[in-house]
């Protein structure tokens, strides 16, 4: 599913049912859901399991995967990369660093978000914007596609600012493919100062959604050029 809206250099490696995961853990990691409930201790193995899966087919060896500064995953050398999980999904994106500058995916349940949510979440002119699609389109759940979309932009901006980025700071626009409206792309403009990346500051993303198996996914990558 997310691999559909990514660049054919980024390796995708998705689970639908980690319910039932034997997938191991690195000790390291094991510390850091030692006091986690089974679900979560479940859900942290199995989209480590993904990550590892992706390194082997990048011809690298397998390594643990620990949260480095504000809480994005810390990727061995040579690696960029972006994780998601949700109830019944999870998956890794990663890619070589000569191929990619940064990556950032998000999966969501395929529903409404909870009751006062988005006004946190979203900017007027975003819930604007989510009014005239929705009387389009009044089957899709636009607020969740919106949220979605900014857990991905603020994956892809963080390993490459180490810096938060909150959610009145990003304001983006969803377009839909002519095919129908469960597919289409994403625009996140930058409400403050981008990152630099090579020669080019980034006043914004790029990025591409999908509904698909009861689930909402978003992914960002961001190229050298």
């Amino acid at each position: 599913m997310i691999e559909e809206l990514l660049p054919e250099a980024v390796v995708v490696v998705e689970a639908y049912d980690h319910s039932t995961t034997d997938a191991q853990v690195y000790p390291e990691e094991a510390a850091l859901v030692a006091r986690s409930v089974d679900t979560r201790r479940r859900e942290f193995a199995a989209v480590r399991s993904c990550a590892r899966r992706a390194m082997t087919a990048l011809g690298l060896p397998p390594q643990p995967v620990l949260p480095g500064e504000h809480g994005a995953p810390s990727w061995q050398a040579g690696l960029v990369g972006s994780m998601t999980h949700c109830e019944g999904y999870c998956a890794a994106a990663l890619a070589h660093t000569v191929d990619m500058a940064s990556l950032g995916i998000d999966a969501e349940p395929d529903g409404p978000l909870p009751d006062g949510v988005l006004p946190l979440v979203s900017l007027s002119a975003e819930r604007n914007r989510l009014r005239r699609l929705a009387a389009d389109a009044p089957g899709i759940h636009w607020d969740r596609l919106l949220f979605s979309a900014k857990e991905s932009v603020y994956k892809v901006w963080s390993p490459l600012t180490v810096k938060w980025l909150d959610f009145d700071e990003a304001e983006i626009e969803i377009f839909v493919d002519p095919g129908g409206p469960s597919n289409g792309t994403f625009r996140a403009k930058l409400l403050v100062p981008g990152p630099r990346v090579g020669d080019r500051r980034l006043d914004r993303f790029e990025g591409r959604w999908t509904i698909q198996h009861g689930l909402v996914a978003t992914a960002v990558a961001v190229p050298h050029a």
